[in-house]
């Protein structure tokens, strides 16, 4: 550690290194809001600025600390002027930037460090592949132009990059963060990206936050706003809205957690997603929360496929404008509501595995059909299964059974011509034996008529020296129901009268049993 600045150090510099000896902070800010703006035209003269050199000698080089202080570089108003280049360097000092304008970009890969913190500083570039950190990585309230590379960076506490404005570089990506390792949380509420937010195969701690962030693809370059492959998150995922009267005005580091919880019913701004999104194999451990607006065009999709998590909500006040794919996922809570999801044709729910339905709004079994049936793949006979089995595990059998005869009529209409005609007998009679009502109104009608048959059509008694007493209606019901003993086995029925009464028998055979059915499923129940 050196104990005096150098001597061809500005005055500026040398009272940097003396605020760092202290462990104080130099505060070249005016007071007044238009000059001190870190993003306007006001110019910064030689008084306020510093070289990325003298910087990187100060972080390097490390002043002794003063007695009793703990050194550390804070400093908020400041200019940077030339390229800071520390990668591969020890930054064993806490670092804190307000309001600072950097002219060039900041390198920091392969470095290691404890605490950076950079609030509402203007940075051309960060180059910060492979960082490691022992404490946090704040970027909040940033304007980051050309974009930031984070790949397999090494985060010891929480990322934040809350309120920044982040622009893309030449492949179109906003933030490389590719490998992460993020010990605690992931903020990145408010975000706003032009091009590409990219955590593939990252691995988080805690809670993954992107509420009201605004995320905008370049299409000149990919059609992909978030690319969230292979994440593993320890708690939960926040695609939602981000109530406006906990942010505005606000100059805390954090995005939650400060001043009064905001009303439920205020304003809030949405998440919003412009291009592709890709959540694909994913883990969330706590649950994964979808509320957002999702603006997809042409073959864009927000890919949800083989995620894993034990609740999923989707809740979407705007209906996604593309494809939504949960194929082979797999959730315990499926919390939804019938508005949320996309129309025609626009779902994939192939191998979709989910344990409970547990909508926030009214979802009829119809629309919950409606829902199955507006999946992009014309039959998928598991997905009716596994509805019904869902519905069972809560109790509806009704609206189970429901499901399940939808499935039998969407069935049909895949069938040969023979065996269509064959399913709409079966749909009309006693559907698919999920009607056994259905089923009682065609016996009665057959005993009605089959009565009326033999009241005008009497039969000859079957011993000539018997003449028991005849009664049509009892001997219809005893052909119907061949189980039942009524007595009226004295006649002899021939001609068109025998063929009517083997019929009767095996409309009886197949109705009544129907009726059973449905009978011992009522009892079963109660």
């Amino acid at each position: 550690m050196a104990e005096h600045a150098p001597e061809d150090w500005t005055d500026t510099e040398q009272a940097l290194w003396e605020a760092y000896h202290q462990g104080d902070i130099l505060d070249l800010r005016s007071g007044e809001a238009d000059t001190d703006d870190p993003f306007g035209d006001a110019v910064w003269g030689g008084d306020r600025s510093v070289r990325a050199k003298a910087l990187a000698h100060l972080l390097l080089v490390r002043p002794e600390p003063a007695t009793g202080k703990v050194a550390s570089l804070r400093m908020s108003g400041v200019r940077i002027t030339g390229s800071l280049n520390l990668a591969g360097a020890a930054i064993g000092d806490y670092v804190e930037l307000h309001e600072c304008r950097f002219e060039h970009k900041i390198l920091i890969s392969e470095a290691a460090a404890t605490t950076l913190r950079f609030v509402n500083c203007l940075i051309p570039r960060l180059e910060a592949s492979r960082l490691s950190t022992t404490g946090d990585l704040h970027l909040a309230r940033c304007h980051v132009p050309g974009g930031m590379r984070l790949t397999d960076a090494r985060i010891g506490t929480d990322l934040l990059l809350n309120q920044s404005l982040v622009g893309s570089d030449r492949y179109g990506r906003a933030v490389s963060s590719d490998g992460i390792t993020v010990n605690q949380d992931f903020e990145a509420e408010r975000l706003e990206t032009r091009g590409e937010l990219s955590i593939r195969t990252a691995r988080i701690g805690g809670r993954l936050s992107l509420r009201g962030a605004q995320l905008h693809a370049e299409r000149q370059h990919n059609n992909t706003c978030l690319n969230a492959v292979r994440v593993t998150v320890g708690h939960t995922l926040y695609l939602t809205g981000s109530a406006d009267r906990g942010w505005v005005g606000s100059r805390g580091y954090y995005g939650s957690g400060y001043g009064r919880t905001p009303p439920p019913d205020g304003p809030i701004t949405p998440f919003r997603a412009f291009g592709r999104v890709r959540l694909s194999d994913s883990r969330f451990d706590g649950a994964c929360l979808i509320s957002g607006e999702f603006h997809l065009e042409g073959d864009d999709e927000l890919s949800l496929r083989r995620i894993h998590t034990p609740e999923l909500r989707f809740t979407c006040t705007f209906r996604p404008t593309g494809t939504v794919s949960l194929s082979r996922a797999r959730v315990g809570n499926l919390v939804d509501a019938p508005d949320a999801w996309p129309l025609g044709k626009h779902l994939g729910l192939t191998g979709f595995v989910y344990e409970n339905l547990r909508p926030m709004r009214a979802f009829s079994i119809h629309e919950r059909i409606a829902w199955l049936e507006g999946s992009s793949v014309d039959f998928q006979p598991e997905s009716y299964e596994q509805l019904a089995a869902a519905l069972r595990r809560d109790g509806a059998d009704d609206d189970a059974r429901e499901v399940l005869y939808a499935k039998q009529r969407r069935r049909r209409a895949t069938l040969p011509l023979p065996a269509r005609i064959w399913g709409a007998v079966q749909d009309a009679t006693v559907g698919y034996g999920y009607r056994p009502g259905r089923a009682g109104l065609w016996l009665l009608l057959a005993w009605i008529l089959g009565s009326i048959w033999f009241a005008t059509h009497p039969l000859e008694p079957l011993k000539a020296d018997e003449r028991p007493h005849w009664n049509p209606v009892l001997y219809t019901l005893n052909q119907l129901l061949p189980i039942v003993d009524l007595n009226q086995g004295g006649w002899n029925p021939g001609g068109l009268a025998q063929w009517i009464s083997a019929g009767l028998v095996i409309i009886g055979w197949l109705l009544a049993s129907t009726v059973v059915a449905g009978a011992t499923r009522m009892l079963q129940r109660g």
